[in-house]
């Protein structure tokens, strides 16, 4: 049966930065809001250790999905990873996402540049090989296996999502991936242009319509019903890493060149969220359309964009100061743009 043939969800995606009794307390409310999956990043020095925030998570909440949003064959040698998703699973009593990507930012803190997609996919082949109990040999052109093998036992059919904005990284996600994890604004000419590259790589794949992996769109960004101009600060941050990495979406949306190689000059390291004065140069229509950056009713019709253009679940990553207070809007927004099975 596909993991397409359901009814939509909704996720949270947290970046470990908060204490652990902080973090615990987000997530339990998470959970009691209803949120079916929750993500923390794997950003290296940016943030806390993501596989030991899972744990919190795994011992603190009882039916949310835990993943990884995500980590990358770089700064973790494959078999780590494999062990360290293993355990989660484990721990969570099988309800572990391993989240996986090129690497983006924070490896350039490391001397490190995103992986090869040759390398990335032959990464999920040997984690996966590795969870079913077989020996791994591998010379890849970033790690090595050799005779390589779990002593611990491991499902074998724990979930790969790719992260994915480029069209090479949609298509693998496509042909290889149990799920995609789409970071490519909240429009529908995007999230419609990154579907059919998703679709692609399915067909290139040879997987049917019964075998499509499940397609989650990432929506970046705050809601705020008092004043939503305040909205647009935090959503501005996220919208300065377009023109970076995601330059296509940038085309679609309309965004003059001119301002795309301005911010590119401006903004040349860190994560997102320090993009400074590169955000700036960035017309707020821009912001609003590949960032939450509104109140509530502009938030239910990005859900629904979302959604018609052929998501199916989207993924909140709140960005502000009041996180949780995006957290528990974006329910209301939600069910005003998902009717109830």
């Amino acid at each position: 049966m596909s993991a397409r043939d359901t009814q939509p969800t909704r996720g949270v995606i947290l970046q470990p930065v908060d204490t652990p009794e902080t973090f615990v307390s987000m997530v339990r409310e998470i959970e009691s809001l209803g949120y079916a999956n929750l993500w923390c990043t794997d950003s290296s020095l940016h943030a806390r250790n993501a596989y030991s925030y899972l744990t919190l998570a795994a011992v603190n909440t009882s039916t949310m999905r835990l993943g990884t949003a995500v980590t990358n064959p770089l700064t973790r040698h494959p078999a780590i990873t494999a062990s360290a998703a293993a355990t989660v699973d484990e721990v969570s009593g099988g309800r572990m996402i391993l989240g996986i990507g090129a690497g983006d930012r924070p490896l350039l803190a490391l001397g490190l540049q995103p992986s090869r997609l040759v390398d990335l996919e032959a990464a999920i082949a040997d984690i996966r090989q590795l969870w079913r109990g077989d020996t791994v040999d591998r010379r890849a052109h970033s790690y090595v296996l050799h005779e390589a093998h779990m002593r611990i036992p491991a499902r074998a059919d724990i979930a790969v999502y790719i992260s994915a904005s480029g069209p090479r990284t949609l298509e693998l996600a496509g042909r290889v991936a149990d799920g995609v994890l789409i970071l490519a604004g909240l429009f529908d000419e995007a999230i419609q242009w990154a579907v059919s590259c998703v679709l692609k790589g399915a067909r290139d794949g040879g997987r049917g319509p019964g075998d499509l992996p499940h397609i989650a769109v990432c929506a970046y960004g705050a809601i705020n019903d008092e004043d939503p101009e305040l909205a647009l600060a935090p959503a501005r941050t996220i919208a300065t890493w377009f023109p970076q990495t995601a330059p296509y979406v940038c085309e679609l949306a309309g965004l003059d060149a001119a301002i795309v190689e301005g911010v590119q000059a401006t903004y040349r390291g860190g994560e997102f969220h320090e993009a400074g004065e590169a955000g700036r140069l960035l017309p707020d229509w821009f912001i609003r359309r590949v960032a939450l950056s509104g109140d509530r009713a502009a938030a239910t019709a990005q859900i629904q964009t979302v959604l018609a253009a052929g998501a199916d679940s989207v993924q909140l990553f709140p960005l502000g100061s009041d996180r949780m207070a995006t957290v528990r809007a974006f329910v209301d927004s939600w069910n005003a743009a998902v009717p109830s099975p």
